[in-house]
Parts: structure tokens; sequence; C-alpha cells
């Protein structure tokens, strides 16, 4: 069963600095559930069809003109009403519009904040779908590490002892940066992105066997870690194992999906003397390569050709 997110609209206020006046309505108990947005021009028109009364309603300088021109100021009263009686989560006037007080009248009798914002109404929209789309995000947790490499979000999984606590500590070192060690929680973003994060009790902490926790930001700085980071490519560490068959020229790329998004993804077989840390920093700039354009494996395969051909 999907499991579903919802954002407080107290948060939204914050996050968007956003006018209350209606301070009466406790926006603790409003919910968001919806990442879009909706601008009610045909609701004010009297068409109620296929309405998303779930969705935050945002008016612009288009809505507002239309108020004031096309209503009387009882016809005005009487569609506002009718409005929140669909129990939407919040009326947003954006460029500082001041709402008229019959629209706040109304929003306190049925329980729907008024609020208002300076941004451009444009400006307005875009941030809070994105925001809210990254709130409402469908989500995973994964027993795993990551962090930046070069730029690049590396997952690194395996079994529990396997080495990926010592691996991150390594490329720590390296100058490279912590995102989550142990737990990482993973958003879904779009159909292309998934960003990745920690908890925040065990943030910027490595738990090393025989050691115990270490604050990574402590001993090493701040640039030494990140609170987020887009997955690029996951790295599986496993046993090394003689008779199994790893692939050794990386013609083609092995994927693992992710709450529905396909990842590039290597197995890494581990065994006494093999530097995990500059493995991993040569997986992360060969993958950064190849979406540049420039796949090593298929430019050593030409050559290969290409000398045939000529023999």
């Amino acid at each position: 069963m999907k499991e579903e997110y919802s954002v407080a609209l107290t948060d939204l206020i914050k996050k968007m600095n956003l006018e209350n006046h209606t301070p009466e309505i406790n926006t603790d108990e409003i919910f968001i559930s919806d990442p879009d947005i909706n601008r009610p021009a045909l609701q004010l028109a009297g068409f109620f069809e296929h309405f998303d009364t779930n969705r935050v309603q945002i008016c612009g300088n288009v809505e507002n003109a239309f108020i004031a021109d096309k209503h009387t100021k009882d016809e005005a009263k009487e569609i506002f009403d009718k409005l929140f009686t669909y129990n939407i989560p919040c009326l947003v006037f954006c460029r500082g519009i001041e709402p008229y007080d019959f629209v706040i009248e109304a929003g306190k009798k049925h329980g729907i904040p008024i609020l208002t914002s300076h941004a451009t109404t444009s400006s307005f929209v875009h941030e809070t779908v994105r925001y809210l789309h990254e709130e409402l995000a469908p989500r995973i947790s994964l027993h795993a590490v990551l962090v930046d490499v070069f730029g690049e979000g590396v997952l690194i999984m395996g079994d529990s002892g396997i080495g990926k606590s010592e691996a991150a500590l390594e490329l720590i070192k390296r100058g490279h940066r912590l995102v989550a060690d142990d737990v990482v929680e993973i958003k879904k973003i779009s159909d292309e992105q998934l960003i990745g994060t920690s908890p925040e009790i065990t943030r910027h902490f490595i738990e090393l066997r025989g050691i115990g926790i270490i604050d990574v930001k402590t001993m090493f700085g701040v640039e030494c870690v990140k609170i987020s980071q887009q997955v690029d490519l996951v790295i599986k560490l496993e046993e090394w194992d003689k008779d199994a068959n790893y692939d050794r020229l990386g013609l083609s790329d092995s994927h693992v999906e992710i709450l529905g998004n396909s990842i590039v993804s290597h197995s890494i077989p581990i065994r006494p003397g093999r530097n995990l840390a500059i493995i991993v920093e040569s997986a992360a700039v060969n993958h950064r390569q190849k979406k540049m354009g420039y796949n090593a494996a298929q430019e050593m395969y030409n050559r290969v050709t290409k000398g045939l051909q000529n023999n």
C-alpha cells in the first residue's frame, strides 16, 4: 500500500515567509498532501466541477482583478462562501495584494487561512511546488552509506560489516564529503532524480567497529560533510568469490531499481589488499565521463576492432 505524506500548513508559512491574516485559525492542524497548486479562476467564475480542493489555492493579479471587476460585493461574498465550503487548505494572495475584508471574514467563518506573499505569482508557484514535491516525495530508508565523490552521489551498499563505513572514512580523508552512514533516507523527486539524506539523529556520525561512533564534522571539519546529495551511482560491495564472473570490461552498465528509478550499479568484490577508496573514486570519475559522452570501455573496443580490421 502506498504510504502518504503530508506537510503542516505552519511549515509552509514559515518556509515561504507568508503573512497570516487569520491567526485565530490553528495552522498546525491543517495538512497539505498534494504537491501541486491551483489558481481558482474558474471557481471564482462559479464553475466548481473537477475542483482540486486539496491543493493550495493561489490568487494573483488576474484573480484579484476578476473579483474587483466582474462581481458586486454581494456576489463576491457569495462566491467566496461557496469556495470555502470545499475545505481547501488555504488561500494565498501573491504580489503583496491585500485581501478584501469580506474574504478574510469568510475565511474565519469557514476555518480557511487567508495568507499573503510579496513574491510574484509565478515565482511563488515555482518555489511552493518545488518545496512540496520534495517534502511529499515517495521515500525509502536503505542500509547503506552515501558520499559525495567529485560531485557524484555514490551509494555504497553491502552486507553489514563488509567495510562500507571504512571506505567512507578513507574517502573523507581524501577530500570527499559524507552525506549519510548506516541509514540513508532516499526521496524520489522525479523520474530522473533521487535525493539522499541522513536521519537527523545519525547526521555527520560514522560507526567504526572496534572504535565506536566518530563525529566527522568535528574531526575533519564542515567541508567534509553534506546534508543531501543526488544518488548517481550504486556501488555494491560483496565478498570475493573465485567462481563468480565479474565484469572486466564495462561495455554495458548494470542497473538497480530504487523507488522505480533505474540507477547505474557496480558490484565490487572485496579481498585483502584492495583499496576501496580509490576504486570508488575511479568508478565515480568513470561514471561522470560516461555522462559527458566518453566511454573508456567502448573506446578500447573500437581500437581493438579497428586493429583487427587493419590486420
